[in-house]
């Protein structure tokens, strides 16, 4: 890991880290009273190191996320104590996340499937659950949003580093 720090993939994923804490905190600051603080989390959990510059592993984590806030919000449904609708949810988590083959990133929904399952208060309320939902997506679409844009700025970059060499040996 030592040889991967501050490579520039390293610092870019940093300040993909930082614009989209900035832009989901800036989220959660305008709407108080939407509970927006999960945006953060569901980012975080989604972007990655792009060692290899791949979209494949940030999309089988926003899958992941959606999948463990549907399954919580089906959890939350059901007629169950806290802890065995959470339960419930983990095998349901684990299970339909190696169905689909996005079993590496299975921590991603069980985060997910957390933020969206667990109140604090005594009696669950669905708002609170449907907020956390729309938390956990929208932290997923800014992941979504900075991943495509840095691997677009990547791919740019590539393709006009590749002319200007053709370039030097033809001309």
């Amino acid at each position: 890991m030592k040889d991967r720090l501050f490579t520039p993939v390293f610092v870019l994923y940093i300040v993909k880290c930082l614009i989209g804490t900035s832009i989901c905190y800036g989220f959660y600051r305008a709407f108080p009273q939407y509970h927006l603080s999960w945006s953060v989390v569901s980012l975080l959990l989604v972007l990655a190191p792009d060692w290899d510059n791949s979209l494949a592993l940030p999309i089988a984590r926003i899958k992941a996320n959606v999948t463990g806030a549907l399954i919580g919000l089906a959890c939350f449904t059901l007629p169950l104590p806290q802890l065995a609708g959470l339960c419930l949810g983990v095998v349901l988590t684990i299970t339909v996340c190696s169905l689909f083959h996005y079993a590496s990133s299975t921590r991603s929904a069980l985060a997910a499937l957390v933020i969206v399952l667990l109140q604090e208060f005594d009696t669950p309320m669905w708002f609170y659950a449907l907020q956390r939902i729309f938390a956990v997506i929208l932290g997923c679409l800014v992941a979504l949003a900075l991943t495509l844009l840095f691997f677009w700025m990547s791919r740019a970059g590539k393709a006009f580093k590749d002319r200007a060499t053709r370039f030097k040996t033809t001309g």
